[in-house]
């Protein structure tokens, strides 16, 4: 009889412990290293939220700004592809394990580079309505195949007489970037504009199949995209080795316009 009633104390104890266990002390899944890349004409401001949003979920997040962007005075007749290249690998040096690597728009040539010359350091690459390039390409290149962009019509680009600098015609910022954003969110792209550094555009990628061709690749397409346009984004995903593919009903900047969404695909592709 003692030895039974022992048992049974000892059961009752171990429902009492499963039962006062709440999802709340469930173990949280594994963090994940998060790098956030910005596109032409926009800052590290524009991941704002989404950073907030990773990080409450437990994972790291270093978002960059990218040379002549934002706070960065880097003169733009100085600034590269390969300078954007290589103030990420820095950066990702200082960062212990592999990282989950996003590039939006421009974004998408700067982490190509980056993978094929760190291949070990890149999880994975998540491109987000970005340029996903052939080795040789440039962004210029691929930006003429784009009938369908709006970016490419007459007079939206201006050429500044500097030679090193582009803008895009006041007056289409909004309908290129954020149509589909609030005025609150619209006026913070506009209060945040600056001339892009024109030479990045015209850089080529070299990318092997040895280094940039075993990381894995991701998109995630813009179904509203009024600069890299579905249909250019449709043949990069073809012709990319792209894996998984992901879709947002969103203009060309998800992460103004719906943070909440782009962090929950970000948040599933880290696990799958």
């Amino acid at each position: 009889m003692k030895h039974s009633r022992l048992i049974q104390l000892f059961v009752v104890a171990c429902i009492f412990i499963l039962t006062s266990c709440s999802d709340d002390d469930a173990e949280p899944a594994q963090s994940k290293n998060y790098v956030l890349v910005h596109g032409a004409w926009q800052a590290p401001y524009v991941w704002n939220s989404v950073k907030t949003n990773l990080e409450k979920q437990g994972n790291k997040v270093t978002v960059i700004e990218l040379p002549g962007h934002g706070n960065d005075q880097t003169p733009p007749g100085e600034i590269t592809l390969d300078r954007y290249k290589e103030k990420i690998i820095d950066v990702l040096s200082t960062i212990d394990g592999k990282v989950i690597l996003v590039g939006h728009s421009l974004g998408g040539m700067i982490i190509s580079s980056v993978a094929e010359a760190v291949p070990e350091k890149t999880e994975k690459l998540v491109y987000v309505a970005a340029y996903l390039p052939a080795t040789g390409q440039t962004l210029d290149s691929l930006a003429h195949t784009d009938s369908d962009s709006e970016l490419g019509g007459s007079g939206v680009l201006i050429f500044n007489n500097d030679g090193v600098t582009v803008d895009v015609k006041q007056d289409q910022i909004i309908n290129l970037f954020i149509q589909d954003g609030s005025s609150e969110i619209q006026n913070l792209l506009l209060k945040n504009y600056r001339s892009e550094p024109l030479i990045p555009f015209i850089n080529p990628v070299s990318l092997t199949a040895k280094n940039f061709g075993v990381v894995e690749k991701v998109f995630i397409k813009t179904l509203k995209d009024h600069v890299v346009s579905p249909s250019l984004q449709d043949r990069m995903i073809t012709s990319g080795g792209v894996k998984s593919i992901y879709k947002i009903n969103t203009g060309h900047s998800p992460f103004l316009s719906q943070p909440d969404s782009l962090t929950a695909l970000l948040i599933k592709i880290s696990h799958n």
